[in-house]
This record gives structure tokens, C-alpha cells and sequence, in this order.
């Protein structure tokens, strides 16, 4: 009888079931997840091609239009829970200061320059980059790679700091330069509409922490769809006019690094500096929706929300690539010259010692 052949209670020989067949999987979301800004660009790309050879398909009406054209507000409102509940409570002490230190010093830099060139240029801007997007996109940092670089350059008191540091991870602070300049009309009701939905993810968040493991899973999906939504109002005219202007965004927001390296080791103790304050030298990813929030808030700004939101997902990509390098060669100077965690009272002094010694050889 034949291996695969069992015997039926009437000793007749039968065929083994064959072992089921295993689906095959496509990790579209990963892979996505994966491409650096692919959660924005991609998205961001098919949402322009649709609206530009095919404009219908988002007034098709139903569930299509209110989700792919007219949901940009309400996945942005569940957006900023996602964004509430990542901000643990219980990071204290120094993961606090440097917290604090780098979103106000952040915040403080986007501000000027929003200032002056709103004050030097008019609404229109600077090299067609808008005074608001220029806030949007140096008040916003880039909460993974930032993460990914404390692993490697910083300690738990760095990785901590993100707590704080989200909360420039959206539209919030970019919406209050605006109001507090004069540079947009930002109504009070406006702000609190943005504070609510954080409140309550950071409330249900720090009660519940499934709550908050289902945020950070759900995020890339939000992110996704949101842009869906914004790139449906926007043409591939746009698109290629924000290139050249988007990319000179991003290198002044990377450059911006070298000034917060600067500035924030200074706001630290000598043993606690490092080359962390490079890290927020970035433009969020998720920045990319702050125009469209911007628009929202107040409709005069919606003439440049197409050009903005191709600008800001430019300059993401610029830093995301450049930051490492920065934050890499500020690390070794430090190393070199036993500054800060390298100096004899700092934690990471045998490995810097350590380091230096293998590269010698």
C-alpha cells in the first residue's frame, strides 16, 4: 500500500488529504513602510495621477468622495489621536528636559524664520515656498529616524525625549506660529479643535496601553489614506513645480541641524551632551498634511495647499536622508575630543575609548 494511502474502517485503502495549499502574502503596507517617505509619497503620487488623468473617479460620490476627496478632516482629527497617544505621561526627569528643550528650540526657530520671511517676502514667500510652510516643515521632526538615531548615538534619556518631541508631529504647533504671528487668520476655536483629539489620545492612551499598541499599528493606514485625500485636490503640474523649491526646503531644514547641535548641548549638563540635538534637524514626513490642516483653519491659505504639500513631502526626503550623515559627524567630533558622554565623567566614555582604539588600527 502506498505511504500516503490510509486504511477506512472497511480496510479499503484511501488517499491522505493533501496538506492546504498556503496563501501566498504581499506586504504591500510593509514594504511601503519600508521605502522612505513611501507612506507619504506613494499615496501622494497615485492620489495626482488619478486627479489629473482621471478627475471623476473622487466625484463618483458615496463612500468614495466623502473617504478619497472630501475625508482629509476627519482622518487628520483621528490622525492627531494616534499622534495624543504616543505622548507617555510617565517620562520624567531628564528625558522631560530634553523633551522640552528641543520641541521649544524647534518650535522657536521655525517661528523666526516664518517671521522674516513673511515680513521680507509677503504670503507668497521665498523661492514660492510660503512663510507658513517654512514653519511647518522646521517645527516638524521626523519621529522615527530620531528614535532609529538615539539607539545609535544617544541613551534611554534620549529615546525618552520622543515623548515630548511628538507632540511637534502634526499640525498643532504650525497652526499656533501662525495665529500668535498674524502671518494666517488662525480662529481660537481652531486650535482647540486640533487640542481636543490629542487630549483625548493622550488620556485613553496613558490609561490603556492596548489602546496606544492599536494607534502605532493603525498609523501607517491613517497616514496613508489621509494623503489619499489631500493628493486628490492637487495636479501633476503642481507636483513637478513644488520639486525644485521642495528640495531647496529640505536642505535648509537639514541644515538646521548645525544649529540645533549647538543650541541644545548648551541648554544641557557637559556629561549629558551629544550629538542627539542634530537628530531634530528633520522635516516630518507626516508635515506633508499640515498645509491641508493650515487650509482648513483658514480658507485664504488654500490657494497654496497643492504646492505646500509637495514641498514639505520634498523637504521629508531630503532630511531623512542627509540627517544621519549630520548626526554621524557631529557624533565622531564629540568622540574625537572626549566632549560630553565621551569625556572621563560621561557614560559612553570606555566606548568612545574603545572606538577610537579600533579605528587606530
Amino acid at each position: 500500500m502506498n505511504e500516503n494511502e490510509v486504511k477506512t474502517p472497511n480496510n479499503q485503502p484511501e488517499s491522505a488529504p493533501a496538506p492546504e495549499q498556503k496563501r501566498r502574502d504581499f506586504p504591500i503596507l510593509k514594504k511601503m513602510s519600508e521605502l522612505p517617505g513611501g507612506l507619504v509619497i506613494i499615496p501622494l503620487v497615485i492620489a495626482v495621477v488619478l486627479s489629473t488623468l482621471v478627475p471623476q473617479f473622487f466625484q463618483i460620490g458615496g463612500y468614495v468622495t466623502a473617504l478619497f476627496y472630501e475625508g482629509n478632516a476627519c482622518m487628520m482629527g483621528f490622525f492627531l489621536i494616534v499622534c495624543g497617544s504616543m505622548i507617555d505621561i510617565k517620562q520624567v526627569g531628564m528625558p522631560l528636559y530634553k523633551g522640552v528643550a528641543m520641541t521649544g528650540v524647534k518650535f522657536v526657530l521655525g517661528v523666526i524664520v516664518g517671521l522674516v520671511v513673511g515680513k521680507l517676502c509677503g504670503p507668497a514667500g521665498f523661492l514660492g515656498i510660503a512663510p507658513f510652510v517654512w514653519i511647518a516643515a522646521i517645527t516638524n521632526s521626523n519621529g522615527s529616524l530620531y528614535i532609529s538615531l538615539s539607539s545609535q548615538f544617544g541613551n534611554a534619556t534620549d529615546t525618552g525625549a520622543i515623548s515630548i518631541l511628538s507632540l511637534n508631529d502634526g499640525p498643532f504647533f504650525t497652526l499656533v506660529a501662525l495665529g500668535a504671528t498674524g502671518l494666517a487668520s488662525i480662529p481660537f476655536m481652531s486650535l482647540v479643535a486640533v487640542i481636543i483629539p490629542i487630549l483625548i489620545g493622550f488620556v485613553w492612551g496613558n490609561l490603556d496601553s492596548h489602546f496606544r499598541a492599536a494607534c502605532k499599528t493603525a498609523q501607517p493606514i491613517v497616514t496613508f489614506f489621509m494623503t489619499i485625500s489631500i493628493g486628490a485636490k492637487t495636479d501633476l503640474k503642481t507636483i513637478l513645480t513644488a520639486g525644485a523649491s521642495g528640495i531647496v526646503l529640505g536642505l535648509f531644514s537639514a541644515a538646521t541641524a548645525v544649529i540645533f547641535f549647538f543650541i541644545i548641548n548648551l541648554l544641557l549638563p557637559k556629561k549629558e551632551r551629544n550629538a542627539m540635538g542634530a537628530a531634530i534637524g528633520t522635516t516630518a514626513l507626516n508635515s506633508a498634511m499640515t498645509p491641508a490642516a493650515v487650509g482648513e483653519a483658514d480658507p485664504t491659505m488654500k490657494k497654496y495647499t497643492g504646492m505646500a504639500t509637495a514641498q514639505c513631502a520634498t523637504a521629508s526626503i531630503i532630511t531623512l536622508f542627509l540627517c544621519p550623515f549630520i548626526t554621524a559627524a557631529f557624533d565622531r567630533y564629540m568622540m574625537k575630543h572626549q566632549k560630553g558622554i565621551y569625556s572621563p565623567e560621561g557614560w559612553a566614555y570606555e566606548k568612545g575609548l574603545e572606538t577610537i582604539a579600533d579605528l587606530a588600527k
